[in-house]
């Protein structure tokens, strides 16, 4: 499945890749594309929205 999740607390390059880097450490095979400017995350994963939102609180990020 496909998300897009508004992160405001995304501020530079290593934010996106914090991110990224949690995401795919519960799923290996998410692509997940971070758009800094518009601080929005967009994923493909098996994963649910709500484990999503879950891994990027857990990374220390506030998804809208």
């Amino acid at each position: 499945m496909e998300f897009t999740i508004t992160v405001p607390t995304i501020a530079c390059e290593v934010c996106g890749q914090t991110i990224t880097k949690a995401i795919q450490n519960h799923d290996q095979k998410a692509q997940v594309a971070v758009d800094i400017p518009s601080k929005v995350v967009s994923i493909q994963t098996t994963l649910s929205e709500t484990a999503l939102k879950n891994i990027i609180t857990e990374a220390g990020h506030t998804p809208a």
